[in-house]
C-alpha cells in the first residue's frame, strides 16, 4: 500500500492553558478594545482561540517574540502563531485537536539541526542526560506547526533550496523559516 509519511510524523495538539499567552500579550502592549475604540492609528487585531482579545501596534515584533518563546519552551510548543497581514489579524491557538507537523527550524538561513543533535539521538543521551525527540522540540531544533500557521511560513523542501536561498541576492525577502524533513513526507 501507499505509505503516508505525514500521518506517521504528525501529532494532534492536546491543548494548553491560554492564560499564560494572554498574560504575555497584556505585558507586551496588548490594548483593550475600549482603549482603542476611537484611535486612528493602524492596529492589528489579536485573537486567542477565536476570541478577540484586543489590538497591538507592533505585530511583527510580537510574532517574533512569541515564536522565540515557543522555541525556547517558555510557552507550549503546540501554540500556533498565525499573522494575517492582509486582514490585519494575529491569531493564536492553544486548543486541542489541531494536526501539527514537525519542521526543522531555520534561523539566518542556517539549519538549527547539527550533527551533534543526530549523534545525541543515536546515543540516546547527551552528557548523561536522556536525549529524545522532545529535547529537539524543547531545544529549538524542531517546531510543530498546524496547517494554518504552515501557510504563513517559507519552507525549504531540500538542503539545496536552503543553500540557494542563502546565495540569492535579490531585494525580495525570500528568507526561509523552516525546513522539510523529507519531500516524501508531504
Amino acid at each position: 500500500g501507499l505509505v503516508k509519511n505525514l500521518a506517521l510524523m504528525a501529532c494532534i495538539s492536546v491543548g494548553s492553558y491560554s492564560a499564560p499567552v494572554i498574560e504575555f500579550l497584556e505585558e507586551w502592549g496588548l490594548e483593550s478594545l475600549e482603549e482603542n475604540a476611537h484611535s486612528q492609528t493602524p492596529c492589528t487585531k489579536v485573537f486567542v482561540n477565536g476570541v478577540w482579545m484586543g489590538v497591538h501596534r507592533d505585530p511583527a515584533n510580537l510574532v517574533k517574540t512569541i515564536k522565540k518563546l515557543r522555541r525556547k519552551d517558555d510557552i507550549s510548543p503546540e501554540v500556533s502563531v498565525v499573522r494575517d497581514i492582509r486582514e490585519k489579524e494575529l491569531r493564536l491557538y492553544t486548543d486541542a485537536g489541531r494536526v501539527c507537523r514537525p519542521l526543522f527550524i531555520v534561523e539566518n538561513q542556517q539549519l538549527a539541526l547539527q550533527k551533534k543533535h543526530i549523534k545525541w539521538l543515536i546515543d540516546g543521551s547527551n552528557e548523561g542526560q536522556e536525549y529524545k525527540w522532545e529535547q529537539l522540540v524543547k531545544g529549538g531544533v524542531i517546531e510543530l506547526l498546524d496547517a494554518e500557521e504552515e501557510e504563513t511560513v517559507m519552507i525549504a523542501m531540500t538542503p539545496e533550496d536552503l543553500e540557494n536561498s542563502r546565495l540569492q541576492q535579490s531585494g525580495i525577502d525570500t528568507s526561509v523559516n523552516d525546513g522539510e524533513f523529507d519531500p516524501a513526507a508531504t
